[in-house]
């Protein structure tokens, strides 16, 4: 590696995706797909949306949306109502359990991420952690 954007962008890349399937392992407990933690994720950080709205924010089809929307409504996890300002429309927000879920889930992966740093980096390398996501906070700025 030379430093290059592209050996950083794929470096970045694989170990941020790692990092992400390691994170699942320990908070996905009911085994869901990744479209169906998205909306779980988004429901919570953005509140009710139609299945359009979140179909575009997550960048897929309606249909494909539509789908993992009605799974995570058959565990429980999301409910649909009218939408207030369109009774002709439906929107999806998380019930009781799947704001639990979603709780539980993010305490599950930091307690395991704040762990493992813990374990196996020293005070100086949790710093030169934290100056890198500050340096990846401004690419997705």
């Amino acid at each position: 590696m030379d430093g290059s954007a592209e050996d950083t962008a794929r470096a970045v890349r694989l170990t941020l995706g790692r990092l992400r399937r390691r994170l699942r392992e320990h908070y996905d407990r009911a085994e869901l797909t990744a479209s169906q933690l998205g909306v779980l994720t988004r429901l919570d950080r953005e509140g009710p949306a139609t299945v359009s709205d979140l179909a575009a924010a997550e960048g897929v089809r309606p249909q494909s949306m539509a789908m993992a929307v009605g799974a995570v409504i058959e565990r429980g996890l999301v409910r649909r109502d009218p939408d207030p300002d369109d009774g002709r429309r439906q929107v999806a927000s998380l019930t009781p359990a799947g704001q639990e879920f979603v709780t539980s889930s993010r305490a599950a992966g930091q307690g395991w991420l704040a762990g493992v740093l813990g374990e196996r980096l020293t005070a100086e390398e949790r710093m030169h952690v934290l100056e890198a996501m500050a340096l990846l906070e401004k690419v997705v700025a």
